[in-house]
């Protein structure tokens, strides 16, 4: 006892000690502990919210887009608000169009609605055998002059023409299977048979319309005068696939072609 009152501040400042070494060794389990408690309070005050789903930026794209590339405004071909607009009238059904590329009424409006061959024929119609044999040669011009396009030849073997030479016989001279022909224009070597002339295409004639003023030129060669819409138009040439007009003004040259 005497130790103790001896000591007693002693005794009492140990304890005291040994009560903060406690403390201090105990804090870190009560600071842990008050953590989780105060993150269960946040928890339950305020809950972490769901992440926002990906903004839908498209429209923003497109119309950055659209900022970006040039916007060309068209005041010739389409509005016309530069170059007004002409206007024609059918005279056939009173109907107005639209002359929008300037073809509508020139040369490039008219359609070929047919093109007929005209042929060079030639074809044994006859055999006289009064003096000798002597062949009866039909031929026919047929893109020749009205009265010029149909006369016959009366030819023996060997005997030329202005047309023709008749340069070989097969089978009876009498009743020949064919007859071989040296033509005088072109000096090729054709054959004719009964029943079975020599044609060759030598020109061509064309019928076209011209639908907005309703016109039809019908059987036309080359060399034919055609007027319709703004101008007049010569015909220069045609084949079995097209035909070719010339303008009067300015001699122009275009091409229809023929759409079978």
């Amino acid at each position: 006892m005497d130790f103790i009152k001896k000591h007693y501040e002693k005794v009492i400042l140990s304890l005291v000690l040994l009560g903060v070494v406690g403390a201090l060794v105990a804090l870190p389990f009560v600071i842990a502990k008050d953590k989780e408690e105060m993150d269960a309070m946040q928890d339950i005050i305020a809950p972490k919210p769901k992440p926002l789903d990906p903004l839908d930026l498209s429209r923003q794209n497109a119309v950055l887009a659209r900022v970006k590339a040039p916007y060309v405004l068209d005041f010739e071909t389409t509005n016309k608000i530069v170059n007004p607009v002409l206007w024609k009238k059918n005279p056939a059904s009173g109907e107005l169009f639209k002359i929008m590329t300037g073809h509508e009424i020139d040369a490039e409006a008219a359609v070929v609605t047919k093109i007929t061959p005209l042929y060079f024929i030639l074809s044994l119609e006859d055999i006289k055998t009064n003096t000798g044999v002597i062949y009866v040669i039909m031929v026919e011009r047929q893109a020749a002059r009205a009265g010029q396009q149909k006369h016959p030849h009366f030819a023996a073997k060997g005997e030329k023409n202005a047309d023709f030479t008749i340069t070989g016989v097969k089978g009876d001279p009498m009743a020949p299977d064919e007859l071989e022909l040296k033509l005088a224009d072109s000096g090729e070597t054709v054959a004719v048979a009964p029943h079975r002339p020599y044609r060759r295409a030598d020109a061509y004639t064309a019928d076209l319309k011209f639908d907005p003023e309703n016109k039809k030129f019908t059987g036309r060669r080359v060399g034919s005068h055609l007027a319709f819409g703004s101008d007049e138009y010569n015909i220069v040439a045609i084949n079995e696939n097209e035909v070719i007009l010339a303008a009067q003004s300015n001699q122009k040259k275009t091409i229809l072609h023929y759409q079978r």
